[in-house]
């Protein structure tokens, strides 16, 4: 029926929810200094000299410099042909991005992530602009409150109308979603709304589940030099490519998934 088997379901969200520490250069560098620490006397110069390198480029992965390379690297997966344009008028569909916490209430907006947030607004805005008559808000969760349900609350307090509003709060990954609208969606070409360096295994996953789909485009997650400090190692960089290192894992798993799938 192409939805992915159960076994299969199972096993992806527990790789897609490995602890993001293991995406870290931080972690990465830590553990590679270690080793390059204990092995150093048994090693020729010139593997030295590659484990010093190794080193470098782990340590400008915890710069912005080496953060927004990433980042770049992710945004420019999506090609012109998929990127919305003034033409797509079909459904908007946005992904729930998680919560910090399990809520406590369905209003308990403060336990939403940051991707949570600029997505809802950025598709409760489009929405606005485009005069869509369709919001599909996707994500479940394994918390009481469904993410989906959440952000349409969200979207209701900043105007849209509960008419216009579709949830779909069973799924707990991107690719279950794309699997769970899809016999909703199908024969309509649809407005995806998610985080900038979500977009690529998003659009993969939308694909692969035969939705014909376009990604709206507005905002970017990549920063230039501003400073010196673009070359200096900082908490937020680190987090930022932790997040580039999950997408760029999670666009080869998915790969993996469609790769799988039964040929039609």
């Amino acid at each position: 029926d192409g939805k992915p088997s159960r076994c299969r379901t199972g096993f992806m969200r527990n790789f897609l929810r490995m602890p993001y520490f293991l995406f870290s250069p931080l972690t990465w560098g830590l553990l590679w200094g270690l080793l390059l620490l204990l092995a150093w006397g048994r090693l020729s110069r010139a593997w030295r000299g590659v484990g010093v390198a190794v080193g470098v480029v782990v340590l400008v992965m915890c710069m912005p410099l080496g953060a927004n390379l990433l980042e770049y690297a992710l945004e420019s997966r999506v090609k012109e042909s998929s990127r919305c344009t003034g033409q797509d008028a079909g459904p908007i569909v946005v992904l729930s991005g998680g919560f910090e916490y399990e809520p406590l209430a369905a209003d308990d907006y403060a336990t939403f992530t940051l991707e949570t947030w600029s997505r809802t607004r950025a598709a409760t805005d489009l929405w606005k602009k485009t005069g869509a008559g369709e919001l599909w808000i996707s994500g479940g969760g394994p918390f009481r409150y469904k993410e989906s349900e959440m952000q349409a609350r969200l979207a209701a307090d900043w105007q849209v109308p509960a008419s216009a509003m579709h949830l779909e709060s069973e799924s707990t990954t991107t690719w279950e979603s794309a699997y769970a609208l899809a016999p909703s969606l199908s024969g309509k070409r649809v407005r995806l709304v998610t985080s900038p360096p979500h977009r690529a295994r998003a659009l993969l996953a939308f694909e692969a589940a035969g939705i014909d789909t376009c990604l709206d485009m507005q905002g970017t997650d990549f920063a230039t030099y501003g400073s010196p400090a673009y070359f200096l190692p900082q908490v937020s960089a680190v987090e930022k490519s932790e997040n580039a290192l999950y997408e760029m894992v999670g666009i080869l798993y998915y790969r993996f998934l469609e790769w799988r799938q039964p040929k039609a």
